[in-house]
């Protein structure tokens, strides 16, 4: 019983799972934090003002509907910190990976028969015509 869940547990997928929500707890603590800190004040500059006193009297009930507000205008600067400083830069650095992948070719088609040969090769070994086009001799 104990030999099978350590095999499940040692698995590669469930080490990289745990690896993943550590990381991910980690990165979401200093992304709220620079919402928090950071965006949310430049807010303030800028006039929008702090909703968390806004509320409304419904008969008996007090709804606080500034405090969704803020929760919405927090989840949208989390949004956009994480576009802008996570997503964006890493498909530009894909893209930029992705542009210099450009592979020389390893194959070349025979003048002859068409078929397929080593990019290299002097001579076609289906028909054996030599081969100039692409190698210097």
């Amino acid at each position: 019983m104990f030999s099978g869940f350590r095999e499940f547990i040692m698995r590669g997928n469930v080490v990289d799972l745990a690896v993943a929500v550590v990381i991910a707890g980690a990165f979401g603590a200093v992304i709220a934090s620079f919402v928090a800190d950071v965006l949310t004040p430049l807010l303030g500059l800028i006039g929008v003002p702090d909703f968390s006193t806004a509320t409304v009297q419904v008969g008996q009930a007090e709804v606080r509907y500034g405090l969704f507000l803020n929760a919405l205008i927090a989840f949208l600067l989390v949004a956009a910190a994480i576009y802008f400083f996570v997503v964006k830069p890493m498909n530009a650095l894909e893209e930029r990976r992705q542009r210099g992948a450009d592979e020389t070719p390893t194959t070349k088609t025979c003048t002859e028969c068409a078929s397929e040969i080593p990019f290299a090769a002097l001579r076609c070994p289906m028909c054996t015509q030599p081969q100039t086009d692409g190698v210097a001799t």
